[in-house]
């Protein structure tokens, strides 16, 4: 076969991919846009060097025309169509707008460094990860396959923070810093939880047979999970108003006000001093 015959047959196999997958996209860029403008007109603090002042109406209008825009390719799987799913989305707007409020309380509150809700919003990490996800997780419940995956993997991208669509979350939650965090699909996380960077809340082992089942762990009510702690497995339950201390590595599940803390020894001596 000549490079002209193989580029012309690689050619006809992209042309014909398509029919192995099961429904179309919306592009990776197209579910950015959408976001970034969603949490600006909640959060209209920053502006842009073109305007001074938010028409909410006309962004609201223009951001339901992007959700369906960005629902229609995955028409095929939705229960119902792109109007109504959008339609319900911005009726739960509301819920999830108070849900954003209280998680930047929460940090503003929390965190000595933060220069009150304004800087919460506008560049902390944690902030847009947790908002971006209450964003997924409300569209998930929708029934819209792929989208929710694809606006957490987009904060993913931007913060290094990942957390699945599906897990359940409560109000007021804190990241701080928040590089290398993980939250599986199946976690359930209470209301008032602090969490730092490095933390995985993640299963003990990974089956495509286990997918249906709860894999992630539990985290009642004002816990706090410090630094590079991993609790993992869907039986696992940390009691309400617990301590997790950094580098903790917990399977199995602690009662109500425990205090976690991994132990080891460190030396300190002269770089001079002889063996």
């Amino acid at each position: 076969m000549t490079s002209t015959d193989a580029l012309t047959a690689f050619f006809d196999q992209l042309a014909t991919q398509g029919e192995q997958f099961r429904f179309r996209l919306p592009s990776r860029p197209d579910a950015g846009r959408f976001i970034d403008q969603l949490l600006r007109l909640l959060f209209p603090i920053t502006q842009d060097c073109q305007s001074v002042s938010v028409d909410v109406q006309r962004t609201y209008d223009k951001l339901t025309d992007q959700l369906q825009c960005l629902l229609r390719p995955l028409q095929s799987q939705l229960s119902q169509s792109p109007e109504s799913v959008s339609n319900q989305f911005f009726k739960r707007l509301p819920g999830i707008y108070s849900m954003l409020q209280s998680d930047a309380r929460a940090i503003a509150e929390n965190d000595p460094a933060a220069n009150g809700i304004e800087e919460v919003v506008s560049v902390y990490p944690g902030f847009f990860a947790i908002a971006v996800y209450r964003v997924a997780h409300e569209l998930l419940a929708l029934e819209v396959p792929m989208l929710p995956r694809m606006l957490t993997e987009y904060a993913h991208s931007h913060t290094g923070i990942d957390i699945h669509p599906g897990a359940t979350i409560g109000p007021s939650f804190f990241i701080d810093h928040g590089t290398g965090v993980v939250i599986g699909e199946t976690t359930i996380i209470g209301k008032n939880v602090k969490i730092y960077q490095g933390v995985t809340l993640g299963a003990t082992h990974v089956a495509k047979n286990l997918a249906q089942k709860k894999r992630h762990p539990t985290i009642e009510d004002n816990v706090v999970i410090y630094a590079n702690a991993t609790i993992l497995g869907g039986k696992t339950v940390v009691g309400h108003d617990s301590v997790i201390g950094g580098n903790v590595w917990l399977t199995h599940s602690i009662d109500p006000h425990s205090l976690v803390y991994h132990q080891s020894e460190i030396q300190v001596r002269s770089v001079n001093s002889v063996e």
